[in-house]
C-alpha cells in the first residue's frame, strides 16, 4: 500500500511540476516588457533575468517544451507501467471483467492522468501565471536560466532546428512593433472598465493623441473675436479696451490691423503703470509669433517651447492674418470639449459685473432682447439690418469710429473696437436713473 501511496505522489509530482512549466511559460510571455524593463532600471535582477528570457523566446520556449515533454513521458510510463499493474487485480475481481482487467486499468489510469495533466499541469498554474505574470516570471526566471544552462546543447539543438525550418518556410522573425494608438485606446478603455483609470484621464489621453491630427484653426480665436490696439491708441483708450475684453494679450496693429507691428500682454502694462508711467505699446509690445492655420497644433507646442513664447498670431495661405492661438487654448483642446469651428465662430454677448454687456456686433439683431431686459426691436427693423452692427450703422448713418456712442431705449451703446470699415465690439451700458452718478473706471496704480 505504500508503494502505491508512493506512485501516487510521484506523479502528482510530475504533473505539478508540468504545471509550473506552463505557468512560467504564460507568465514569460504574457509579462510587460516595458514594467520588467523599468525594474530591471531600478536594480532588480529577477527582473533582468526575466527580461532576458521574453527577448530571447526560442531559448526560453526550448527549455520549457523539454521539461514538459519530459515530464509527460515519465508520467506517462510510470503511470501505465506500475498504476496500471497495480490496478488490473482490483479490476479482475469483477468477473463480466476479468478478461479485459488490464486494459480496462490501463484506460482508467491514462483517463485519469490526462484529466489531472490538463487541471493541474495547464489550465490552473496558467491561470496563476496571467494574474499577475510580471511577479510570476519574476520568481521563474532564476530556475529556468539555471535549467536553460542545464540542458544548454540540447536547448541550442532545438533553437537552431526551430530557426532552420522557419527559414525553410520562407518565415521572416517580425520585428518588435511599437505600441500603436488604437492599444493606448484599447488600453486605457480596460483600466477605464477596471477602475485604473478615471473618466477625465481616458477623456485627456484620447484628446492629446488626437492633436497630431488637429490644425490650429479649429482652437484659434477667429480674427473677428480679437481685441486689438492700435499703437497710436492713447493711455485712456487701451485701458478701456483691455477692462472690457476680459483678455491676457493683445496684437498691436499700425494704420491698418494687416499691418500688425507687435503683441502686449497685460502684465507688462500692469507692470508699466505699477512704475506710474503712461501705457506706451511701441515700449512695450514684443516681436510676434507667427504660424500657419494649417499647421497641427502639436508643431505648434514645439514652437511654443523653442521660441519661449505662448502666443501666436494665425494667417492664412495669403499672409492674411486670420485668428489668434494661445497655449491656454491647447490645453482647452487637452483637457476640455473639443469646440467646433462653428461653436469657436459664433457671436456671443457676455455680461459683466457692473451690468453692461460686451457684444459681438455680429450677433444676430434678434438676440439683442434676449441679453438687454425692456429692449424692443421696431417692426420692419430686421429688413434694414440683420446684425447689431447693422443696427449701430442704421444710427449713426455712417462708419463710426471707436469710441462713439448713442442712446437707444435707456442703454448707451459705445463702439469698442472697430475692424477697418466693419463695427466689432460693442459696449452696452444700462443708463443711470436720474440722481445716481456714474464712476469712471480708472486704471489700477
Amino acid at each position: 500500500m505504500s508503494q502505491l501511496v508512493f506512485e501516487i505522489v510521484f506523479i502528482l509530482g510530475l504533473l505539478l511540476a508540468n504545471g509550473v512549466f506552463a505557468m512560467a511559460e504564460i507568465a514569460v510571455v504574457s509579462a510587460k516588457k516595458s514594467r520588467l524593463r523599468r525594474l530591471a532600471e531600478q536594480g532588480s535582477l529577477k527582473a533582468r533575468l526575466a527580461l532576458e528570457l521574453a527577448e530571447s523566446p526560442n531559448r526560453f520556449l526550448a527549455t520549457v517544451q523539454i521539461g514538459i515533454t519530459l515530464v509527460g513521458i515519465f508520467a506517462g510510463a510510470f503511470g501505465g507501467a506500475t498504476l496500471a499493474a497495480q490496478l488490473a487485480p482490483a479490476v479482475a475481481q469483477i468477473p463480466f471483467l476479468t478478461p479485459y482487467a488490464e486494459k480496462i486499468a490501463f484506460a482508467v489510469v491514462v483517463a485519469v492522468i490526462t484529466y489531472l495533466s490538463l487541471v493541474l499541469g495547464e489550465l490552473v498554474p496558467k491561470r496563476f501565471g496571467l494574474s499577475n505574470p510580471e511577479a510570476i516570471a519574476m520568481a521563474i526566471a532564476r530556475p529556468m536560466n539555471w535549467l536553460s544552462k542545464l540542458a544548454g546543447p540540447l536547448v541550442t539543438f532545438l533553437s537552431v532546428s526551430t530557426e532552420g525550418l522557419l527559414r525553410g518556410l520562407g518565415f521572416k522573425p517580425e520585428q518588435a512593433v511599437a505600441v500603436s494608438e488604437e492599444e493606448v485606446r484599447a488600453l486605457m478603455q480596460e483600466g477605464l472598465r477596471a477602475g485604473a483609470f478615471n473618466k477625465v484621464e481616458s477623456h485627456i489621453v484620447h484628446r492629446a493623441l488626437e492633436l497630431d491630427q488637429l490644425p490650429v484653426h479649429e482652437i484659434m480665436t477667429p480674427r473677428a473675436k480679437i481685441i486689438w490696439l492700435n499703437q497710436e491708441d492713447t493711455h485712456e483708450q487701451i485701458w478701456h479696451k483691455i477692462v472690457v475684453s476680459n483678455h491676457s494679450y493683445f496684437p498691436v496693429y499700425l494704420g491698418t490691423r494687416d499691418q500688425v507691428v507687435g503683441v502686449v500682454s497685460v502684465k507688462a502694462i500692469y507692470a508699466n503703470l505699477a512704475a506710474g508711467a503712461e501705457v506706451v505699446l511701441r515700449n512695450l509690445m514684443t516681436t510676434p509669433l507667427v504660424v500657419p492655420e494649417s499647421q497641427n497644433v502639436l508643431q505648434l507646442v514645439e514652437t511654443f517651447k523653442q521660441s519661449g513664447k505662448h502666443i501666436a498670431l494665425v494667417t492664412d495661405e495669403f499672409g492674411n492674418i486670420v485668428g489668434l492661438v494661445s497655449l491656454n487654448d491647447v490645453m482647452e483642446a487637452v483637457v476640455g470639449e473639443f469646440p467646433t469651428s462653428d461653436q469657436r465662430a459664433k457671436p456671443e454677448a457676455r455680461r459683466r459685473d457692473d451690468g453692461s454687456w460686451l457684444i459681438d456686433a455680429m450677433i444676430e439683431i434678434e438676440a439683442l432682447p434676449r441679453c438687454l431686459p425692456g429692449f424692443t426691436l421696431t417692426d420692419g427693423s430686421s429688413a434694414d439690418y440683420q446684425t447689431l452692427a447693422g443696427f449701430v450703422l442704421k444710427h449713426f448713418g455712417h462708419v463710426p469710429k471707436e469710441g462713439e456712442t448713442f442712446t437707444e431705449q435707456g442703454y448707451v451703446f459705445e463702439v469698442l473696437d472697430m475692424d477697418r470699415h466693419r463695427v466689432d465690439k460693442v459696449l452696452v451700458l444700462p443708463m443711470k436713473p436720474k440722481g445716481e452718478t456714474t464712476v469712471p473706471l480708472q486704471p489700477a496704480t
